[in-house]
């Protein structure tokens, strides 16, 4: 069932023990509720969904790297080096961060995995490392790319290409390739974006995980609403329930009034009035994985022209799922919303007031990854591809509606992790159950 405002607020002055969304339980052990309603924003405590869930193997990261090893070899790429970040920790687990003593992973096209750090970091960048025993440390006064050249010539590799990701720094690559003068280097995305376009069952599940944790969040906050807070307010709520739940990395954005017309925000002061469009755009991640929804509520009683744009957006999401088919173009999905956009004013293209953003991006250990759903892109729909579906509407100077719920492909098309509220009324929406691929 959807979760209104008033059911919430209604069920928590009950104490009841549990509320359903879709099938899953709203537990009180999720929400410790208030005994009035008048006490309500002062002592709600929620609780942990996350404990039993459990983080990716080593096994996987092992059937990861075969993957890439694979996909190098039929690309005759010898080896692949990455930098801290998510494509590092999917094949390694190593989490560390960048700075400028390199820390990497060099990935051969066949064989055990090979990580180079400084001595003094050895020791925590072991803390994370998943897979492979192979640590080779510099000192300070030693250069990290004579290592990674060594580890290639180890290897037997001392031609041929090296392939980097694409947020790999220049200084790093520049660094390795003065070390090998019989190489060229090239392009990993197609290695990287290969593999972590596809999500497995596992991945699947924590991100459905993660966007549980959200969308009980977003029906804690919307209950606590009240006339005077400032977005940071909104944005504080947010925060702590997502944390509460068992969320990591939160991250939390909210919009008033004439803000919500700015897709990513303003520095406008705005404060909650009766009224008011309230856009909010939140997400944490689980083990690794987000989630990403946003939400667009009108506190107290909307006007006729809130309501039009807010169905016309809820139907924008709609058109969009419905085109997310197996087997067609990612770019297709985008071209279908802003058609029937057009048909009702808005647009065309990315004009304002409209839609002026992709429809939607790709999504799982980073919240922004390919593909997208975006004009003119042809990577064709397969399963396991995990999208948002965020087809909003911005009217400069008087308010934007975004509702943001993420997809991800089966070999049945399309479903939801959190299916969309269906008025405006009932804002929240509801968990899905998850579905084989």
């Amino acid at each position: 069932m959807n979760i209104s405002k008033r059911a919430f607020i209604k069920a928590s002055g009950a104490s009841i023990a549990t509320m359903a969304v879709a099938g899953q339980a709203f537990t009180a052990s999720a929400l410790a509720s208030p005994s009035s309603q008048s006490d309500k924003n002062k002592t709600s405590v929620l609780q942990s969904i996350t404990g039993d869930v459990s983080g990716i193997s080593s096994a996987e990261r092992l059937e990861r790297i075969k993957r890439a090893q694979k996909l190098m070899q039929q690309l005759d790429i010898s080896a692949m080096i990455l930098e801290p970040g998510a494509a590092m920790d999917y094949y390694s687990g190593i989490q560390w961060w960048r700075s400028e003593r390199l820390t990497a992973v060099i990935i051969p096209r066949e064989g055990k995995i090979s990580v180079v750090c400084p001595f003094f970091e050895e020791p925590s960048v072991r803390e994370s490392l998943a897979v492979g025993e192979d640590i080779r440390v510099w000192q300070e006064h030693e250069s990290p790319f004579a290592l990674i050249k060594q580890i290639l010539t180890d290897a037997k590799l001392n031609k041929g290409q090296v392939a980097f990701e694409n947020s790999v720094r220049y200084f790093v690559m520049h660094g390795v390739m003065e070390q090998l003068s019989n190489m060229t280097h090239v392009s990993a995305e197609p290695v990287t974006r290969g593999c972590r376009m596809y999500k497995s069952q596992h991945e699947l599940e924590l991100m459905h995980k993660a966007n549980e944790v959200t969308l009980l969040a977003y029906a804690d906050v919307w209950s606590k609403l009240a006339v005077g807070m400032s977005q940071s307010d909104v944005k504080a709520l947010m925060q702590k329930a997502q944390s509460q739940l068992g969320g990591k990395g939160v991250w939390n954005m909210a919009l008033f009034n004439q803000a919500s017309a700015y897709p990513h925000g303003t520095k406008q002061k705005q404060i909650l009035t009766e009224g008011s469009v309230v856009l909010m755009d939140c997400g944490c991640n689980v083990e690794g994985y987000q989630s990403d929804i946003s939400r667009t509520f009108v506190f107290g009683e909307a006007t006729k022209r809130q309501r039009q744009v807010w169905k016309t957006v809820r139907e924008g999401q709609e058109i969009a799922f419905e085109q997310a088919r197996i087997g067609i173009q990612a770019g297709l999905v985008d071209d279908a919303v802003r058609q029937y956009y057009q048909t009702k004013g808005f647009g065309p293209g990315y004009k304002l007031p409209g839609l002026s953003h992709r429809t939607g991006h790709g999504i799982g250990m980073e919240g922004h990854e390919s593909v997208n759903f975006v004009h003119g892109e042809t990577e064709i729909l397969k399963p396991g591809m995990c999208f948002s579906n965020e087809p909003g509407i911005y009217i400069q100077g008087e308010f934007g509606v975004r509702l943001e719920d993420c997809i991800y492909m089966t070999k049945n098309g399309a479903q939801w992790f959190t299916r969309p509220p269906s008025t405006l009324d009932d804002p929240i929406g509801e968990l899905v159950t998850l579905q084989k691929l």
